[in-house]
């Protein structure tokens, strides 16, 4: 009788393998599977893996997805059901807007043992590596996520709209320009600032500060391509983490 396998989400985190957990690098080195995407760290961690894995390439590229979620779900539940251990390697956290969930359900359906290793979102981690907080003390106390094949509904209008609040786009280059102008005609100010980071955390990391009137103009000129983060906020805004110059200590006063 086939011992079943299991099936491990696998979260990469934005892109370099030393920002995986050391969880997920274990799950990694023990699988016999690997079914990958191409965004974070898979074309690194590939390279290194045992001949005898078996690697499986279903990343998707905007408007080109060869591989159906669906197939993608069933490729999971045989190799298990077949005895194998299967990670599924996802950029990003596998349940922030990377179908883990609808992986996880197919996986309990079909009785398969699974479980999630989360990761750094590229919706936080990406950013931070332009040094923008998503929250400060002062300038913003909440954020909201989106990905801009939703556009701009209500309630990412009234995000951006709210200075207390940091809005970030994921998969969102190509709407941008649509983007822009519904926020603008909503009465959004043009002088709003946002940011792009292309690539965070890698070596091909490409990144400008902008502002909402200039953005669409900044990312033509800049040739923004995916995958890229949208951050809209004050904590956009240039020189917000900009070195404070200590204040002087009082003569006579004694330190610590």
């Amino acid at each position: 009788m086939t011992m079943l396998g299991r099936v491990d989400l696998v979260g990469g985190g934005p892109g370099p393998a030393d920002l995986m957990t050391v969880r997920a690098a274990r799950l990694i080195a023990e699988a016999d599977v690997i079914v990958f995407d191409r965004l974070g760290p898979a074309a690194e961690i590939v390279q290194g893996l045992d001949p005898r894995v078996l690697v499986i390439d279903v990343g998707k590229q905007p408007g080109h997805h060869p591989v159906p979620q669906e197939e993608i779900n069933r490729l999971l539940v045989m190799h298990a059901a077949a005895g194998r251990r299967v990670v599924r390697l996802k950029g990003g956290d596998p349940f922030v807007f990377g179908r883990g969930a609808e992986e996880m359900q197919a996986c309990l359906v079909a009785g398969v043992p699974v479980d999630v290793t989360p990761a750094p979102s590229s919706a936080i981690a990406v950013p931070q590596a332009l040094g923008i907080p998503l929250t400060h003390r002062g300038t913003a106390a909440a954020f909201h996520v989106t990905t801009g094949h939703r556009g701009i509904d209500a309630t990412t209008l009234t995000a951006i709209a709210d200075p207390q609040v940091t809005t970030v786009i994921l998969m969102g280059v190509t709407a941008l320009p649509r983007l822009v102008d519904t926020a603008l005609r909503h009465g959004i100010a043009p002088g709003t600032p946002m940011a792009f980071i292309e690539n965070g955390h890698t070596r091909q990391q490409r990144s400008i500060r902008t502002t909402l009137g200039s953005a669409a103009a900044d990312a033509r000129t800049m040739g923004l391509r995916n995958p890229a983060v949208i951050v809209i906020g004050d904590v956009a805004r240039a020189g917000l983490l900009a070195p404070v110059r200590p204040s002087p200590v009082p003569v006579g006063a004694v330190s610590a």
